[in-house]
């Protein structure tokens, strides 16, 4: 299935994470038919109504009666604001949820709505044993990095090169190749994440003078910095293209020799986000 896409934007305060959500905002179970219709066309919103992985209102309902979650944020006037959907199964022999989409309109954007969204869904999936929860995401979309690893806490799992395919018929994704980093959260532990501050590192793609990434180098050093955009969207297809193969590269090099993602940087108006790789257990 596809990606999730959270659209909450970068956090600008250092908000209480565990905090509820704002007035006026309730966060259930999505409960009738015109719910599960109003979720697909958050969908369409987001990723166009040409988009081939919608998932239709049928399949949201059946899901959520074998154990998965479909769950949505509803304002004071009880207009959707946002969904979450998931599928819970068996994962080497273990019950595991997959969180297969997270969505949220733009009117809603920057009330941390997500990472609401998806700690409720943890308290519905941890009801029934599940201890970890996946979900992919796009690892050049840096408001998403910083959900995931710094608001929730999960860990980068595995990188899969195009996972979706390039013809998703979206126009968020275009032609460009859907790489991305499957997510695991590991649901016993309790409280939010607090990185760890940053360490000395060795940037491997450094920008150029007209902002594309450079590459190809592979350095070993303690802790490795992997530049993303600051907004992967407001870059043209040709330089975001760039930005895939040189991340893919260095993402999948340091990976495959036993380096782990250890925490991501959010960067300035004159640095770029990162992450940062270290040797597993170092």
């Amino acid at each position: 299935m596809i990606s999730e896409r959270p659209r909450a934007t970068p956090v600008k305060t250092r908000a209480d994470r565990s905090a509820p959500p704002p007035d006026g905002i309730v966060i259930r179970r999505v409960e009738t038919l015109g719910e599960y219709q109003e979720c697909l066309a958050i969908q369409e919103e987001i990723w166009g109504d040409d988009f081939r992985e919608l998932v239709p209102p049928t399949i949201l309902l059946v899901a959520q009666k074998l154990g998965g979650v479909c769950a949505g944020a509803f304002a004071a006037d009880g207009r959707m604001l946002g969904f979450v959907f998931g599928m819970t199964g068996l994962r080497d022999g273990k019950l595991a949820h997959w969180s297969d989409m997270l969505a949220v309109r733009v009117e809603a954007r920057g009330a941390h709505l997500g990472a609401h969204l998806k700690r409720y869904q943890k308290e519905l999936v941890r009801a029934l044993g599940v201890e970890t929860m996946y979900w992919t995401f796009d690892p050049l979309v840096a408001r998403n990095a910083h959900l995931n690893l710094n608001w929730l806490g999960a860990s980068v799992a595995e990188y899969v090169p195009d996972m979706y395919g390039s013809d998703t018929r979206s126009p968020l994704h275009g032609s460009l190749a859907t790489d991305r980093f499957v997510m695991a959260w590991d649901l016993t532990r309790d409280g939010t994440s607090r990185p760890e501050p940053s360490r000395p590192g060795v940037l491997v793609n450094p920008s150029r003078m007209n902002g594309v990434p450079a590459g190809g180098e592979h350095p070993d050093a303690p802790v490795i910095r992997i530049a993303v955009p600051h907004d992967v969207d407001a870059e043209s297809p040709e330089r975001r293209s760039i930005w895939r193969a040189v991340t893919r590269d260095a993402l999948t090099h340091y990976l495959t020799r036993g380096y782990e993602v250890v925490g991501f940087r959010r960067g300035t108006t004159a640095d770029l986000p990162y992450y940062e790789l270290a040797p597993r257990h170092a």
